[in-house]
């Protein structure tokens, strides 16, 4: 692509032009922000360094692009954390300067800058971006502060400091000195007090004058004058201010012209240096439409559209599908216009809306036309009707036409508190993969941490892994690792659950690979981070691991990974929550309980707080089932085959052992956040009779247990899958349970 960088100068923005340049991206414009009054060195703003600002001006003929100019003349008026155009406020001023270069330069598509650690700033500039219609590339993004000093230094970089504001840092010793020379002292720093040895915090500004990308001359600071701000005894603040300096051409360039002439050379003489003027012109976000979804809250009856709803009222998942759209379905955009509308309508209902969104489960029926569904899905839910953060999202194509569904079926995650915490970085970067669109990488919620399905794209470039799954399937749980990494969570060690999605392309001895190589890669993740400085993070044992095998993933991906995270302290039982006797409990069906029940049963338990458990049926197990049942319902007019009797007995074995493990860890069917049920969709067996067979199972309990209400509707989500297992190497269940619970 094609780059404008902002630079202001220091260090970072340099560094990051030169990760742009090696990730095959070419820079052909410089872009600045400094105060109105030149002679002034520092403003007081949150966005922009200015210190040493009277030099930037070289940096044109340093590279051999055009510089492009603007004064700010703005302040900080929007001070929340996540940026919404804001008349008068600084970042307006970046607005403008961006438009009138790519006003410029037309086929200008990413903007890089050198964001490091701070949000505050990386949100402002992917704002912008988003607004203009440029990539955002910050490749500094997140990078362990003490080897990205080393590499800007090894890297040829030669920056001096320009303002210092730390305990530890004297304005008259240090400030001019080169960072070569001053490394081991920041570390040192580091030690004692903990300060940033990048200068994030604050504690010190760069400028660069000289650096690889400099190609024509570099720059030469003749003479200048030491400012006390803050002569504090502790923390004394100073900083730079330039009097004299010079351009110095470099050899290779002199090559190419008169050698005998004179290194320096008169900054007066570059003339690609353009102040841009002028207002904000109105350039918001994209329009907040109604996308006549309120017009069309009357959703087409000829449609049959279903939808289920988990009991909770404060957290709850709700999920919505066609049933029999083959006579009446269009499109895929018109499927999913249909479900989200009615999603849309069962929010306002329960007094929610799409900002109250954890979590969306996307599924359609050909990734072929992923395009289009994000096209329809962006109309629905956008940063400007979330203020607390877009959802975490997790895209599949499922075989929903084979099961009798239309063409898109959406689950979603909610809460009405409004106090998840989003992680959305939507900037390229070496971090873990940009999520651009209206998606979040990770949602944090009430101590459980929901994160996005991760594909193995290598971050740099947003590709996939194309050595073979098993390392796109490290690369997933490496930007899974980054990601989880962000809230103190790891998923070596902190995992409640593992869903790990195969695609159909996958061959049998792939999957093999692919199940190893997950268990060799986060037993290395738990060693080094056993070692590491996060080696006190709490330890979930046996989390549950799920394999899902499906016709196709985003980006013709082989696998993805959809980790489920504990992020609190305490992992024990708390005193108080004691397990229940199953020896009295009552049994039903015929049901009780056995030792075999273990064998299909998968379950992690937090604190007497998070249940998670999956039971896997196989044809083993149906067996066993079948022979343990006394089914009445074999007898009934709607068991119209054997096959049809076995899934009857299987829904209610299913039942009865969720029941037992809700029973066993002290939870009630109120407590289910999600119970989905995966089933290998066939003729034979469609979603519809599937639906029904369940509904009736779950009805038939509701009459003869008190621990029960089905007043309410179904609570389940019926998924048809290709296939689904504990193990990646046998996804071959004729039916999977998947169970979330919490209590609050």
């Amino acid at each position: 692509m094609k780059v404008v960088a902002l630079v202001s100068g220091g260090k970072d923005s340099c560094y990051a032009m030169m990760k742009c340049q090696q990730y095959g991206h070419e820079i052909v414009a410089l872009a600045n922000l400094m105060p109105v009054d030149e002679a002034l060195d520092e403003l007081d703003s949150y966005m922009y360094q200015t210190v040493g600002h009277q030099i930037i001006v070289c940096y044109a003929q340093c590279m051999g692009v055009p510089l492009f100019r603007r004064r700010i003349q703005g302040s900080t008026r929007h001070h929340g954390l996540s940026y919404s155009m804001t008349p008068g406020d600084e970042v307006e001023d970046m607005l403008i300067l961006l438009k009138e270069v790519k006003r410029q330069i037309p086929s200008i598509s990413a903007v890089c800058s050198g964001a490091i650690a701070s949000d505050y700033q990386r949100l402002r500039v992917e704002s912008v971006c988003s607004r203009l219609g440029l990539v955002s590339l910050a490749y500094l993004w997140r990078q362990d502060q003490s080897l990205l000093l080393q590499q800007m230094i090894s890297s040829g970089i030669i920056a001096i400091t320009v303002k210092v504001a730390a305990i530890g840092l004297d304005p008259s010793k240090h400030l001019g000195k080169e960072l070569i020379h001053l490394e081991s002292h920041l570390h040192k720093l580091k030690e004692l007090y903990g300060i940033n040895v990048c200068g994030e915090g604050g504690e010190y500004e760069t400028l660069t004058l000289d650096c690889p990308l400099f190609k024509n001359a570099r720059v030469v600071l003749d003479k200048f004058q030491v400012v006390l701000h803050s002569p504090g005894q502790i923390a004394p603040v100073g900083v730079l201010h330039p009097l004299e300096f010079h351009l110095e051409q470099k050899s290779v360039y002199l090559s190419a012209g008169n050698t005998d002439q004179s290194n320096e050379v008169s900054v007066g003489e570059f003339n690609s240096v353009h102040e841009v003027v002028g207002d904000c012109l109105d350039v918001g976000q994209a329009p907040c439409s109604e996308n006549d979804v309120i017009s069309d809250l009357a959703v087409d009856t000829k449609q049959e559209l279903h939808f289920s709803k988990s009991k909770k009222d404060n957290t709850f998942s709700i999920a919505c599908w066609l049933q029999d759209a083959s006579k009446t379905s269009a499109d895929l955009r018109g499927d999913l216009k249909v479900v989200l509308t009615r999603i849309e309508l069962l929010l306002i209902e329960y007094n929610c809306s799409w900002e109250n969104v954890l979590y969306v489960h996307l599924y359609i029926a050909d990734m072929n036309e992923f395009t289009l569904a994000n096209d329809e899905y962006v109309k629905f839910i956008t940063q400007e009707k979330c203020r607390f953060g877009v959802p975490s999202r997790s895209t599949l194509e499922l075989p929903l036409l084979q099961a009798g569904l239309g063409r898109a079926y959406v689950e979603v995650l909610v809460s009405n508190d409004n106090t998840k915490k989003v992680l959305h970085v939507q900037s390229i970067s070496e971090w873990a993969p940009s999520c651009i669109g209206p998606y979040s990488q990770a949602t944090l919620h009430k101590d459980v941490l929901y994160m996005a399905g991760q594909l193995g794209l290598y971050p740099p470039t947003m590709l996939l892994h194309s050595d073979g799954p098993a390392l796109e399937l490290q690369q997933a749980l490496q930007s899974s690792e980054a990601v989880a990494k962000c809230f103190n969570c790891s998923i070596s060690t902190t995992a409640i659950a593992l869903v790990i999605y195969c695609s159909v392309s996958l061959s049998s001895s792939d999957r093999i690979v692919i199940e190893n190589q997950k268990d060799v890669y986060i037993a290395e993740m738990k060693l080094r981070l056993n070692s590491g400085s996060r080696s006190n993070l709490p330890v979930v044992n046996d989390p549950v691991i799920l394999y899902i095998l499906v016709p196709d993933l985003p980006k013709r991906a082989l696998v993805e990974v959809k980790p489920l995270l504990f992020s609190g302290e305490n992992v024990e039982i708390p005193s108080g929550v004691t397990k229940q006797n199953l020896d009295a409990k009552q049994a039903y069906w015929g049901f009780q309980h056995e030792n075999w029940h273990d064998s299909c049963l998968k379950k992690c338990i937090i604190s007497g707080r998070i249940c998670v458990a999956v039971i896997s049926v196989t044809q083993e197990i149906a067996a066993k089932i079948c022979s343990q049942s006394t089914n009445p319902a074999c007898t009934e007019p709607q068991c119209k085959s054997s096959s049809e009797n076995e899934v009857v007995s299987i829904a209610k074995f299913c039942i009865y052992l969720l029941d037992e493990i809700l029973l066993e860890n002290d939870f009630s069917w109120d407590d289910i956040l999600n119970l989905r049920i995966y089933f290998t969709a066939s003729p034979e067996t469609s979603h519809a009779k599937l639906s029904s067979i369940f509904y009736n199972a779950y009805n038939e309990f509701a009459n003869i247990s008190t621990r029960i209400d089905s007043d309410q509707g179904p609570m389940f989500n019926l998924v048809p899958v290709l296939g689904a297992g504990s193990s990646a190497t046998s996804i071959d269940n004729i039916l999977t349970c998947e169970l979330i619970a919490r209590k609050f």
